[in-house]
């Protein structure tokens, strides 16, 4: 063979790697599920108040099709696989799935998020062996989905790989299976998302406030909770305002 056959194969340098974005397909039809208005925005006239006029959609990046490309479609083909043969199937489990700024999202109904945590960690095609964080999101406007529970997956046994989990909930029944058993790693972050919007981790060994007090009304990350500028105290102690507090340096 010549060198200028050799030339023309394929190596493993031309393939994908997570930083490729030119590789990934280009997300699907934004879905608008709201509309944002406030008091910023204008960039007109001599009006210095603030008070201009927001007005633009809060859109979602839409479902994308296959392929999906970089190694999106090889990591959603193995999770398809490993499902089937632990009784599960990738239709009833992921509801959909997103690629949008070079990154992918499965978006996995709360009932299967145990077996997907557990097949994205025991795989050893997947083998994501690290829960980095577990985050929430209130969007008070999507209607029996205003809760999002987000979960970032990591492989380091296959290429420092990476994959975002999404699931939700409704307000009237905040509740996700907890994946602490799979991820103990996870464990404070499920606390901290608790306290901070209210979603019930069932399964979860102690699920308890991690930042606020025990007997702190609400959850204070949530898009309907009241701005009050409530002091915060803690058994009998006030945290100070910020002008009399210590300065570290």
């Amino acid at each position: 063979m010549s060198d200028q056959d050799k030339s023309a194969e394929p190596t493993t340098t031309d393939a994908a790697t997570p930083g490729e974005l030119a590789e990934v397909r280009a997300p699907g039809e934004p879905v608008k599920i709201a509309d944002r208005r406030g008091m910023f925005g204008s960039s007109l006239g001599n009006d210095t108040s603030g008070y201009g006029g927001l007005d633009r959609p809060v859109l979602f990046p839409g479902a994308a099709t296959k392929p999906y490309g970089s190694y999106f479609d090889e990591l959603t083909g193995n999770l398809q696989v490993s499902l089937r043969q632990r009784g599960g199937d990738i239709e009833s489990a992921v509801e959909r799935v997103v690629v949008d700024r070079g990154e992918l999202t499965l978006f996995v109904a709360r009932e299967h998020l145990p077996l997907v945590a557990q097949v994205l960690r025991d795989e050893p095609a997947l083998r994501f062996e690290q829960c980095l964080s577990v985050s929430g999101v209130h969007y008070p406007q999507e209607t029996g989905r205003e809760l999002h529970a987000v979960y970032h997956f990591f492989s380091i046994t296959n290429g420092s790989k990476r994959v975002r989990v999404e699931v939700t909930a409704p307000d009237d029944d905040p509740h996700i299976p907890s994946i602490v058993e799979t991820y103990p790693g996870a464990d404070w972050h499920e606390r901290e998302t608790w306290d901070m919007f209210g979603i019930v981790f069932d399964g979860h060994p102690a699920l308890t406030r991690i930042l606020m007090p025990d007997d702190w009304p609400g959850h204070p990350q949530r898009k309907d909770y009241p701005l009050g500028g409530i002091p915060v105290e803690y058994k009998g102690a006030t945290v100070p305002p910020p002008s009399d507090r210590r300065s570290y340096k």
